[in-house]
């Protein structure tokens, strides 16, 4: 995790970024005298941490932290004990009080490191539940775009697209209604659910569950032969268990 020091005695600086220097996961960034000269490089290089003396003169530490946005962990250091209550409040990590023994530094940082790994797996968690969403087995239709007006289309209608230069034609069941949509099969693929559509084909995009055949090297719809493309056809049989 990258991290700065910002303390207006070198001393300190001096102490913590040893300890910093003995753990392998801690990236320091830089060190500072001013809070002040801080602010744009915890916007730009993205900082995790910021260990943060309270009494400066420039500013109060716990004033600095409250003019930040979005603002990174905090660990206060400081020789005062007064402040703690006030540093808790504004949900700063930990207050380690000067000086700072190694063991409690150790236990504050791995603290941080911890909010850090659940910060991310919520994230990832979340993308993952998003990227589900716009692609679940549950969703129903879709809207596509066809001249001046967006249609919707069930999905359990599709029996297969088609692809045709810059277009995509897709065939509705038990209708002989096509729909002409501008649209690439990138864009369409992204809204369908991908255990139900597969791609067969440059050309071609398949419902399986409209497959009335498979042969070697073409499917059956509706009495359509569609083409098995070389570059598809090893993951369509193995989709299919075929």
């Amino acid at each position: 995790m990258k991290c700065i020091i910002i303390d207006d005695e070198p001393l300190a600086i001096e102490i913590l970024s040893g300890y910093c220097e003995k753990l392998d996961f801690i990236d320091l960034v830089k060190t500072y005298t001013n809070p002040l000269d801080a602010i744009s490089d915890i916007k730009e290089k993205k900082i995790d941490l910021i260990f943060c003396d309270i009494e400066m003169p420039q500013i109060n530490g716990i004033d600095f932290m409250g003019t930040l946005d979005n603002r990174p962990f905090f660990i206060f250091t400081t020789a005062y004990s007064q402040y703690a209550v006030e540093g808790f409040e504004l949900n700063a990590v930990d207050y380690l009080v000067k000086p700072i023994p190694y063991h409690r530094f150790i236990k504050s940082v791995s603290r941080v490191q911890d909010l850090i790994s659940k910060k991310q797996k919520t994230i990832m968690e979340a993308n993952v539940f998003s990227s589900a969403g716009d692609n679940s087995v549950d969703k129903k239709f879709i809207f596509v775009k066809a001249e001046y007006e967006s249609i919707k289309i069930n999905l359990d209608q599709i029996e297969y697209v088609q692809g045709l230069k810059d277009y995509l034609k897709i065939h509705v069941v038990n209708t002989n209604k096509t729909i002409l949509t501008l649209m690439s099969f990138k864009e369409i693929m992204s809204k369908l659910p991908s255990n139900q559509f597969l791609r067969v084909h440059k050309s071609y995009l398949v419902n399986v569950n409209y497959i009335k055949t498979v042969q070697r090297n073409r499917i059956v719809i509706n009495d359509m032969r569609i083409p098995i493309g070389e570059s598809h056809k090893e993951a369509f049989f193995s989709i299919l268990g075929l």
